[in-house]
């Protein structure tokens, strides 16, 4: 993924979920995961997906049981 693409999602998301906190974190080594955080939190990965010339992106959110409320 590029920086350009990186950059481009993340405005994408700030906007369309109205948080500005929205990072998201170019690899340090080419072919890591994509990290997405919202204030320094981790939530999850994001994906480039080519199929025949056709660019998506997939976020992939991850929520730990751990970090969920108890039950009400």
């Amino acid at each position: 993924m590029t920086a350009n693409e990186i950059a481009r999602v993340q405005s994408y998301l700030r906007r369309v979920l109205s948080n500005e906190r929205i990072a998201i974190t170019p690899p340090i080594r080419q072919g890591a995961p994509v990290e997405v955080t919202v204030a320094g939190e981790f939530i999850g990965v994001l994906y480039r997906d080519d199929d025949e010339g056709e660019v998506s992106f997939s976020l992939n959110i991850s929520i730990l049981e751990e970090d969920l409320p108890p039950v009400a």
